[in-house]
């Protein structure tokens, strides 16, 4: 399992909904928002700064 890097849940590499390679590690995410988000700032969230949980009420 990896852990989301935007939002924190862990996601499951072959089911998750979206990846993205930033300096040659490849990151998983549970929805494509949580990509684009990572996308925008990645550094932002590699960094320990995110908290962000908006949109996932559906957990």
């Amino acid at each position: 399992m990896e852990r989301d890097s935007v939002c924190g849940m862990m996601v499951d590499p072959a089911k998750a909904a979206a990846s993205y390679e930033y300096e040659g590690v490849t990151y998983y995410f549970c929805a494509p928002g949580c990509k684009a988000s990572f996308e925008k700032s990645p550094d932002k969230y590699l960094s320990g700064e995110a908290g962000e949980h908006s949109h996932h009420d559906h957990h």
